[in-house]
């Protein structure tokens, strides 16, 4: 790492609500957020964007008749994306980069409008340039108005890390001073769904109830980083998170980013990463560089919820903290999969920790570590592909 950046703000919609407090206050207790939902005559397990959050994403939907017909996914990111600029106070003359990216991009839409081509045969006006995967960006940059460069791009379910890696290398090439990144997703579509499905990855646990009920004991759909599950578990989930970068150590600070890695594997399945997930392996030895493992306090896994991720995921983990392992934990249990914005919320939950000095659990699993302290955090992604990224954040 050639220089610390900070991140001085930092902000999502998601299922946990629409502000860091609400996230951190959903972490306190033990429910999930999936529900199950119905799409035509059949039935899924998603985890959704609260009412209140809706509510505040059909404002900005009417706020303007060009948002109107826009993708969940861009008014997603228009919103924490909002929330982030005004909480670093930046403005649009500072001229500051964008880096958001998304798995899937406008999947609500293309499937509205392509459903209506197989009807009609022909197709609407807008229905190529609202799709595009780079009008999420664009859209963004539109409404804050800054006039520095944006970028799209997708890189599956470590998209929005990988959107980190971007802001970095240009902040260090000092092409910019400052970089707004993140990803955003909308992936609770019919065909999205069906698609996880076929893959044989989607939860079938039976849900008893949702994460607002009072019940003590409940089932747990997603069984992310339990690693003597029988079956896998992933379960969609939907929302976008952005944080705002800034070269070296800021007063405003909410934590700085002392490491990065990135590694892509060979594979031999489409869908697969080799048992002890050497992308994981490389990136995760990259981010650290000459930190001694022992002094990481805490690691934020990608665990999609799936028996070969997951476990694959922590093999390559004991391979390099052989030693002394981490305490581990993740989100996915909570909140669902939302591909290329999942592992900027990775990020929120490791900055939530550092913050309050607490350690966020699984409920699920016996035995957790609970570190004693919380200065050194690592956060994973790794996508289809087998393209891992690792930030190690510092307090």
């Amino acid at each position: 790492m050639q220089k610390p950046i900070s991140i001085t703000a930092l902000t999502s919609i998601s299922p946990l609500g629409k502000t860091l407090d609400e996230a951190w206050k959903s972490y306190q207790n033990k429910h999930h957020c999936i529900v199950e939902k119905s799409f035509g005559e059949t039935t899924a397990l998603v985890a959704e964007i609260p009412q209140h959050a809706k509510e505040a994403i059909s404002e900005i939907k009417e706020s303007d008749p060009k948002y109107k017909s826009l993708d969940p996914s861009v008014l997603y990111a228009i919103y924490a994306s909002r929330e982030a600029v005004k909480l670093a106070d930046w403005n649009a003359s500072d001229n500051f980069g964008i880096n958001i990216g998304s798995s899937r991009g406008a999947t609500e839409l293309f499937e509205t409008y392509y459903d209506d081509f197989l009807k009609n045969g022909k197709a609407q006006t807008l229905s190529s340039p609202t799709t595009t995967l780079g009008n999420i960006s664009s859209w963004v940059a539109h409404d804050l108005q800054t006039q520095g460069p944006e970028i799209s791009h997708s890189i599956t379910c470590s998209t929005a890390l990988h959107s980190m890696l971007n802001g970095i290398a240009w902040i260090h090439a000092g092409m910019c001073n400052k970089f707004l990144v993140g990803g955003s997703e909308a992936p609770l579509t019919p065909f999205t769904i069906a698609q996880m499905q076929a893959l044989k990855v989607y939860s079938k646990v039976k849900l008893n109830n949702d994460c607002h009920s009072e019940l003590v004991e409940e089932s747990f759909p997603c069984r992310a980083l339990d690693l003597i599950k029988k079956q896998n578990t992933m379960v969609l989930g939907e929302g976008a998170s952005m944080a705002c970068l800034e070269l070296g150590i800021k007063e405003n600070a909410l934590a700085t980013i002392k490491g990065y890695g990135y590694a892509t594997e060979i594979l031999k399945h489409n869908i697969s990463i080799s048992s002890d997930a050497k992308c994981f392996q490389k990136s995760m030895q990259m981010a650290l560089g000459d930190f001694n493992p022992d002094d990481i306090d805490a690691i934020v896994m990608h665990a999609p919820g799936t028996i070969k991720g997951d476990l694959s995921e922590y093999n390559a983990i004991k391979k390099v903290f052989c030693n002394k392992t981490p305490a581990l934990t993740t989100n996915k249990w909570k909140v669902g999969h939302s591909f290329g914005a999942s592992g900027m919320l990775s990020i929120e939950m490791a900055v939530l920790m550092l913050k309050h000095q607490a350690f966020i659990k699984v409920p699920f699993l016996e035995n957790q570590n609970d570190p004693e302290r919380l200065q050194n955090v690592l956060v994973n992604a790794v996508g289809f592909g087998g393209n891992a990224v690792s930030i190690l954040l510092s307090k």
